[in-house]
């Protein structure tokens, strides 16, 4: 955005080239597309920022040049400051600036060997584990996939640009090519303008399964078996919340889910057809120069080619064969023909594992000769692992609904049936006696003669819709039924009721224990159900028929929510609560004789369990990982975590590689002070909360003071999902969704739902040098105050404080901000002292430079949206106005990164 004398003046910008390089076009191409005026009204402003944030004199200069925009000039500058963002944002992935190291396998087994853990031990790990992304539509990212997409290309430029080269394929200078790029996002409309649908949501997501999953998984297997020396199975999957998740989103119904998982066979069967076809053109070995065993024979003579220029050619007629039998497939799954037909006729495979079985024959054919190189990875290697990872679903779909609703149905189906006329007046141990009855035989409550409410309706559609998937796809399309708001075991007992109409829940038969297709798993989101899931989950696998399910499975679910425990209380009692939680429920499972496979809600921000998520995992409890975790990745995490194929290599082997040290390396701290620690967590835990409380819940006019200083109102509008952003009519934080809350605060720069309490805890705690000890030595509190440090360092309450002027009652807000003010300075404090610093992230300076970078980019966004505010709310109607709040706030999400 600055010529390079500019950037001479800007420290934290010439540190990365690419960031000169990008920022320098981006200049370029607003001077010539904006024109010369705009781009000297942006440079202005830009170092005015830039040597105010450097703490020179004349910081007034900034809302000088702000001042002087006009309407259409501030929507193009607000597109300037974001676009530069989103190129440094490109310029820092490719530098790794949020990789950290030791995040990948390789390190990983030498610190393990260094603990004298054997590969043979991490080999066993992995032949039960399961590691699994699970990517959701919470709505928190704001672009445009149009914008993201221009992006990817520049990254793509940018790799070319690393060879050497300075052409591309198509003879196109590749600075030019980047310029156009950059030129295409200036002109790319960067808002939507219309609320998505859950189809555009599916079709988004399916974008970075095309592009990124599909290559990159068989590619990190390969690298992983020649550094394990051994092939293991397929323990990193990926699932998906997309068309599958209900809670509170009235637009996910039975053809929405179906709708998902056939553009997902979709996706994947193409990909498999073109490996396919690149195969048949690799694989000419000819009978006149190689042995072909007779598998391979038998393959190649029941294809269907008899084309006299393949008669010598076996495995090419046999890949035809096995193609026209995925051609086949595809139609039946899909119902329309691939992009590619084939001329033959083919048999379509009944599952994935008939499909493996073919190609597997092709592979141990080039295997009988020589020294078996042919069939060793490459790319016959990666299809098997394909179709072992991604079968014909491509992603394991989950399911969510609320336990309110499964109340309603049930208490329907029950009524209607004439099982019992009042099933929500029966206590918990009525209500798990009749449950209980009705799983123990096969007969369905519900009736097609019977008329149902249109909630109850749609719930059996669904579970319907759910059972012809497994028997279309096979039985790993969907295999969990995720229950939020699970309190009682009665909860996790509906579910199963629910699946019986489906025949997803088979009751004992011929001394066969009962049948689970899909596993009943609780969600315990607020501080007080976590505090309850060892007792709920004791009880649960203390009922028989349950018992039975989960021995037969091997494994039981449980998920944990960061989210809304965070916004019950607060950031630490959040955090220490969920490690508490996942602790005390690993004994409960050793008791039931089953693996515990715990399920993470991450999102974005640290208010909602962000941050590294390498070493978020280590920091787990010994004993609550064992080789099994899945985590959330949600909004504008997807794009920033699996937007280019090099990027989620990174993510997906750091979580890979922390999911093996979680699960084999020694703790790191002796029982007696996991013991004092545990007790000091405590306490701090409980000052933290009462005072989280009392602030957010315990004073009067918080919730209007909320609403009125962040653009809470404003966010509430986007179109960046199709979810409402509450989950109910009324306006109470208690009934706000957990993402909203935490955005809106990062937009505000205030971040409280990161911070608030913390600083009232360190401060209180009187014992400085166990605090020391325990920031110093124990990984839990050691991850957790990196967290709270990334969330300060980017939390700004200066520019906060010019929010002010938009609460109505000025002196009740001056008083809630200033306590909010003390509460930072106290986490800031106590921060620094716990951890030994002079200042904010002297200990992480690449993430201290990135931080820096964006700072001068971000205070003129923030100092605009209020203004536009300001004019919004007082009345104005120029349709200008809301578009440039709408940007505002895409720009400053972008340049905080990870804000919802």
């Amino acid at each position: 955005m600055a010529t390079a004398s500019q950037q001479a003046t800007a420290p934290a910008i010439t540190q990365n080239p690419d960031i000169r390089f990008l920022g320098r076009l981006l200049g370029d191409v607003i001077r010539a597309y904006g024109g010369e005026h705009l781009y000297r009204q942006t440079e202005y402003i830009r170092s005015a920022s830039v040597d105010r944030a450097r703490g020179v004199d004349g910081a007034d200069l900034v809302d000088t040049g702000l001042g002087a925009l006009s309407l259409d000039d501030t929507l193009s500058f607000v597109r300037g400051f974001m676009l530069f963002s989103m190129l440094a944002n490109l310029a820092e992935d490719r530098q790794g600036v949020e990789a950290e190291p030791g995040a990948d396998v390789a390190s990983a087994l030498a610190r393990l060997e260094s603990h004298g853990i054997s590969r043979d031990a991490v080999l066993a790990l992995l032949s039960d584990s399961l590691i699994v992304p699970v990517l959701t539509a919470h709505p928190t990212e704001v672009r445009r996939k149009s914008m993201i997409d221009h992006k990817n290309r520049i990254a793509d430029l940018m790799l070319l640009k690393d060879t050497g080269r300075t052409e591309t394929e198509d003879g196109e200078k590749i600075d030019e090519a980047i310029c156009r790029q950059i030129a295409l996002l200036w002109q790319t409309r960067p808002l939507r303008r219309e609320k998505l649908f859950v189809a555009d949501e599916i079709e988004n997501v399916l974008t970075y399964f095309r592009d990124t999953f599909l290559p990159v998984l068989p590619a990190l297997y390969g690298r992983w078996e020649r550094v394990l020396g051994a092939r293991p199975q397929s323990f990193l999957r990926v699932g998906s919340w997309i068309g599958g998740d209900r809670d509170g989103n009235p637009f996910v119904q039975a053809p929405q889910l179906e709708f998902a998982l056939s553009r997902g066979g979709q996706a994947a069967l193409a990909y498999y057809l073109d490996a396919l076809h690149a195969l048949g053109a690799e694989l000419s070995l000819s009978t006149e120069l190689a042995h072909v065993p007779q598998a391979v024979l038998n393959l190649a003579e029941g294809s269907g080619d008899n084309s006299p220029s393949r008669q010598d050619e076996p495995y090419r007629r046999a890949i035809s064969g096995i193609y026209a039998r995925l051609a086949a497939t595809y139609v039946k799954l899909t119902g329309g023909q691939p992009p590619r037909p084939s001329s033959l006729k083919g048999e379509a495979y009944a599952m994935p594992a008939d499909l493996r079985h073919d190609l597997v024959t092709i592979a141990q054919g080039l295997a009988s000769e020589g020294d078996g190189a042919l069939s060793s990875g490459g790319a016959l290697g990666r299809l098997i692992r394909a179709v072992e990872t991604f079968g014909f679903h491509l992603a394991t779909l989950d399911m969510r609904q609320n336990s309110d609703v499964h109340e309603r149905v049930v208490a329907e189906l029950l009524k209607v049936a004439g099982v019992e006329a009042d099933y929500a007046a029966l206590d918990e141990y009525a209500r798990i006696a009749l449950l209980r009855r009705e799983l123990g035989n096969n007969r369905p409550l519900g009736s097609r003669f019977a008329a149902y409410s249109e909630e109850t309706a749609s719930e059996l559609a669904i579970v319907h819709a759910a059972a012809q998937a497994q028997r279309t796809y096979g039985p790993q399309c969907i295999t969990h039924y995720i229950i939020s708001k699970a309190e009682s075991v009665s909860d996790m007992l509906e579910v199963n009721i629910l699946l019986k109409e489906a025949g997803l829940w088979r009751a004992t038969e011929q001394g066969k224990p009962p049948h689970a297709a899909i596993m009943s798993i609780p969600l315990f989101e607020t501080i007080a159900d976590l505090e309850a899931a060892p007792k709920i989950m004791s009880a649960y696998f203390g009922l028989p028929e349950i018992a039975g399910v989960v021995k037969a499975r091997g494994h039981q679910e449980v998920m944990i929510g960061y989210s809304d425990s965070n916004k019950d209380g607060g950031y630490i009692t959040s955090t220490w609560s969920l490690f508490k939680a996942s602790k005390a429920l690993e004994p409960v499972f050793a008791e039931a004789g089953t693996a515990m496979q715990l399920f993470h809600g991450r999102g974005g921000a640290v208010g909602r369990g962000g941050g590294s998520a390498f070493a978020a995992i280590q920091a787990q409890p010994k004993g609550s990982v064992q080789g099994r975790i899945r985590i959330t990745e949600q909004g504008e995490v997807i794009a920033a975590k699996f937007g280019t194929r090099d990027v989620a290599a990174v993510n997906l082997e750091a979580m890979t590689s922390a999911t093996l040290l979680a699960s084999l390396e020694p703790e790191g701290i002796s029982d007696r002070d996991a013991a004092r620690f545990a007790g000091a967590m405590d306490e701090l835990s409980n000052t933290a909360f009462a005072a989280y409380r009392d602030l957010v819940y315990g004073t009067e006019g918080f919730k209007t003071f909320f609403r009125q200083l962040t653009p809470i109102q404003e966010i509430a509008g986007l179109k960046i999902g199709s979810r409402p952003a509450s989950r109910t009519k009324s306006d109470a934080i208690e009934d706000l969704r957990a993402i909203p809350w935490v955005f809106s605060w990062a937009q505000a720069r205030v971040m409280l739902p990161g911070w608030y309490g913390v600083g009232h805890a360190l401060a209180a705690f009187e014992d400085k040098a166990l605090l020391a000890d325990m920031a110093q030595s124990w990984s839990f509190l050691k991850s957790a105050l990196a967290n709270l440090e990334m969330v300060l360092a980017k939390s700004d309450l200066g520019i906060a404080a010019r929010y002010l002027p938009l609460v109505e009652d000025q002196e009740a807000g001056a008083k809630m901000f200033g306590r909010i003010k003390e509460g930072w300075a106290m986490a800031h404090d106590g921060l620094l002292a716990a951890t030994g610093q002079s200042r904010l992230l002297e200990k992480s300076p690449a993430l201290d430079t990135s931080i820096r970078l964006r700072l001068p980019y971000i205070e003129p966004l923030n100092l605009l949206q209020v203004e536009l505010l300001k004019r919004h709310r007082a009345g104005e109607d120029d349709p200008r106005i809301k578009e440039g709040i709408e940007l505002s706030i895409n720009a400053i999400a972008t340049a905080l990164r990870n804000s919802g």
